[in-house]
């Protein structure tokens, strides 16, 4: 099995970098029009599609045609940033010189453990069927969830950046949890997996 971790479009406050975790703001047009690019990629069959309830994730979701089978899954929801939500880095570190949210977390709001503890049973609910999984969520969750995926604990999320309209895929290799893609822009992952010959077989060509 194949999981595509897909993270929604662009939305005005990841333009400016500012923290957005329970804001429950929409795409821009450019995040829709790439949410839209994953339709081809999409149309095949999915053993199950899950997403954050965040309009955001769930917008991606329906532009990328899947919406149909999606169920909803509060785990998928964003980092909880607490008092740091809507803040950029640069004011948060004002407040806090050398903070890290993969090591210190968010006061007020979540934990790298709390969120590590979210993304283990996503996975879980993943590995329970047979057949490959989509899910569309966020940054910060994303990069746990692929950090706990590979075994590591959820402060090695700091070590996986994740643009937004992107595509990553986690697998297994011989048994072992494997990173396949990373980070992919939808464009760049269609165009290299037609330079290989490959076509699409109800997933994310091969």
């Amino acid at each position: 099995m194949s999981v595509f971790a897909i993270r929604h479009g662009e939305t005005a406050w990841s333009l400016n970098g500012r923290h957005t975790g329970t804001t429950d703001i929409p795409l821009t047009d450019n995040g829709r029009r790439l949410a839209e690019l994953l339709r081809p990629a999409l149309r095949g069959t999915f053993a199950l599609v899950l997403a954050s309830p965040l309009q955001r994730a769930r917008e991606t979701c329906e532009l990328a045609g899947v919406a149909a089978r999606a169920i909803i899954d509060p785990d998928l929801v964003e980092w909880n940033y607490g008092s740091y939500e809507g803040l950029t880095p640069k004011e948060i570190n004002r407040e806090a010189p050398g903070w890290l949210i993969f090591r210190d977390g968010c006061p007020g709001g979540e934990t790298p453990e709390q969120v590590g503890a979210r993304a283990d049973r996503v996975i879980a609910r993943a590995r329970a069927v047979e057949g490959d999984v989509a899910l569309f969520a966020h940054g910060h969750v994303l990069r746990v969830l692929v950090a706990r995926w590979l075994g590591l604990p959820p402060g090695a999320g700091q070590h996986f950046l994740l643009d937004t309209g992107t595509v990553s895929v986690l697998a297994d290799y011989h048994g072992t949890p494997a990173l396949k893609t990373w980070n992919a822009p939808v464009t760049g992952y269609l165009s290299a997996t037609a330079e290989q010959g490959t076509k699409v077989i109800g997933r994310m060509t091969r």
